[in-house]
C-alpha cells in the first residue's frame, strides 16, 4: 500500500507515478482510451521502496471491459492471493490489519463471505429503510440551515459512516473518531494525510524510502484503532448479544459459523474502506455531476422513483469510485492478446472498462437513460463482486431524494479538491450552495 514510485520523466501511460494521477480528468480519461487501442494489456513499471523488496517491480494494465470481467470471474487463474487491494505484496507489518477476505479465494473466501452476507441480506435492508431516512432527513435538515458549505463533510461522508457504524453497534459519539482513522486509510498516497508534499510526490512518483516508516506508522496506528474498538464492542457482544451486525458476526449462527476477533476486525475496515467511501463518493459525485449536465438533472426530476435506479447505475459507471484491484497470475495463460506466466500481476482498472467504446456507445457521455449498462462499478463478475452493493444503492436513492425533494436548487461550486489516489476516485471537499 506504500512504497510505489516510478522511472524519472512521466510518460503518457505512467499509471505507476502519483503526478499520473494528478493530471486532470480528462486528460487520464483520454490516456485509458488510448491504452484501450494497444494490441495488448500494457506493463506498467513500479519501483518498490518497501525494505528488502525486488528493486525492479510492475504490473500488467488490464483496461478493456472483456478482459477485466475475465479476470474477474476466473478466480482461480487470477487469483485474489497474496493481496488485491496493494499494488505489492501486503507487508508483514501491515497484514493483520489489512488483509481481509478481499484478499482471498477459495474455501477461506466463501466461509468468511458466507458470515458476513448476513448483513446484507434483503431482510436487513428493508429494516434499514426508515433508519436510511431519518437520517437523512436530519442531514438535510443541517444543509437547510446553513445554505451552502462543503458538500462532502456536511452531507456526503455523513450518511455511509452513520450506517456502517450503527449496523456494527457503534455508539454515535466514536462516529468522528472512526472516520478520521478511515480518511487517514484512504489517503495514504494523498499529501494532507502523508505529511508528505505534493511537490515531492508529484516529482517522484510516491513515497520514497525515508518515508516508509512514518507513513506505514500512520497506517498501523490508523488499523490498530479501529481493530481495537471492534476487539472490544466484540468480547461484549460474545457475552451479551445486540441486534447488531458484531453480535451476529462474533457468535456462533444455526450453521455453526462464527468470524475469529482478527477476522471481524479486518471485515470492518474492508467494510468503512469499500462501504463508506464508495458512497460517499458517489453522493459527492452526483451532485457534481447533475449540476454540470442540468438537462440529466431535470430528468431526473420529472421521474425520480422511475429514473433514480438508472441513474445511479450510470453514475458509478462514469465515476467509478474504486479505480482498480489486483490479481495474481497462478499458471501461464493467455487474456486480452498477451502470453502472461505464473507470478505475474495485473491490475484490474474498472475506470477504463468503464469507458469501454467496444461495450458502451458514446462512454465519456454522461447518460442516465442509459441501458444497457453492464458496468463494473461494484467488482467484475464473480466471488469478490460488491456484497454491499445494493445497500449503497438505497444510501445514494434515499440520500439524493432527500436533497433534491427539500433543494432542488441544490448545486456544487468551481472544482473539487480531489483525493491523489491511484485506488480511489475520491473527492475530499467540494463547495455548494443551495441557490438561496
Amino acid at each position: 500500500m506504500t512504497g510505489v514510485s516510478a522511472p524519472t520523466g512521466l510518460g503518457e501511460f505512467d499509471l505507476g507515478h502519483l503526478a499520473f494521477w494528478g493530471r486532470p480528468e480528462a486528460d487520464r480519461v483520454a490516456a485509458f482510451a488510448r491504452l484501450r487501442q494497444l494490441d495488448q494489456p500494457r506493463f506498467v513499471p513500479f519501483i518498490n521502496n518497501l525494505p528488502l523488496a525486488r528493486k525492479d517491480d510492475g504490473v500488467y494494465a488490464l483496461v478493456r471491459h472483456a478482459d477485466v470481467a475475465e479476470a474477474s470471474r476466473n478466480p482461480k487463474l487470477f487469483s485474489s492471493e497474496p493481496t488485491a487491494n496493494a499494488v505489492f505484496d501486503m507487508p508483514p507489518w501491515l497484514a493483520p490489519f489489512f488483509d481481509s477476505m478481499i484478499n482471498m479465494d477459495g474455501p477461506r473466501h466463501s466461509r468468511i463471505r458466507k458470515v458476513v452476507a448476513r448483513a446484507f441480506s434483503p431482510r436487513l435492508l428493508t429494516k434499514l429503510e426508515v433508519d436510511l431516512q431519518r437520517r437523512a432527513s436530519r442531514i438535510v435538515d443541517d444543509v437547510v440551515t446553513v445554505g451552502r458549505g462543503d458538500l462532502v463533510t456536511q452531507v456526503a461522508q455523513r450518511l455511509p459512516i452513520q450506517v456502517i457504524c450503527d449496523m456494527m453497534g457503534i455508539p454515535e459519539h466514536q462516529y468522528d473518531y472512526v472516520l478520521e482513522r478511515t480518511n487517514i486509510i484512504i489517503g495514504f498516497s494523498d499529501p494532507e494525510y502523508t505529511g508528505i508534499s505534493r511537490d515531492y510526490l508529484m516529482r517522484h512518483g510516491a513515497p520514497g524510502r525515508r518515508h516508509i516508516i512514518p507513513v506505514s506508522a500512520r497506517l498501523l496506528w490508523a488499523g490498530l484503532d479501529l481493530i481495537r474498538l471492534v476487539r472490544r464492542l466484540g468480547e461484549e457482544r460474545t457475552r451479551h448479544p445486540q441486534d447488531d451486525l458484531i453480535s451476529a458476526l462474533v457468535n456462533t449462527n444455526a450453521d455453526g459459523d462464527r468470524l475469529a476477533p482478527r477476522d471481524v476486525g479486518t471485515f470492518f475496515i474492508l467494510l468503512l474502506v469499500a462501504g463508506n467511501e464508495t458512497t460517499r463518493n458517489v453522493i459527492a459525485h452526483a451532485v457534481r455531476l447533475f449540476t454540470e449536465h442540468p438537462d440529466q438533472r431535470a430528468l431526473l426530476l420529472a421521474d425520480y422513483d422511475g429514473r433514480i435506479g438508472p441513474a445511479i447505475e450510470e453514475i458509478v459507471r462514469y465515476v467509478t469510485p474504486v479505480i482498480q484491484f489486483r490479481r495474481t497470475v497462478t499458471a501461464d495463460c493467455e487474456l486480452g492478446g498477451r502470453e502472461f506466466h505464473r507470478g505475474d500481476k495485473l491490475l484490474l482498472f474498472y475506470n477504463s472498462a468503464n469507458r469501454d467504446e467496444a461495450v458502451f456507445a458514446d462512454p465519456d457521455r454522461f447518460d442516465i437513460t442509459r441501458s444497457p449498462n453492464p458496468h463494473l462499478g461494484f467488482g467484475g463478475p464473480g466471488p469478490h463482486y460488491c456484497l454491499g452493493a445494493n445497500l449503497a444503492r438505497r444510501e445514494v436513492t434515499v440520500m439524493l431524494r432527500e436533497l433534491y425533494t427539500r433543494l432542488p436548487e441544490i448545486r456544487t461550486e468551481g472544482e473539487p479538491e480531489r483525493l491523489l489516489s491511484f485506488f480511489v476516485n475520491g473527492i475530499k471537499r467540494l463547495p455548494f450552495t443551495t441557490g438561496g
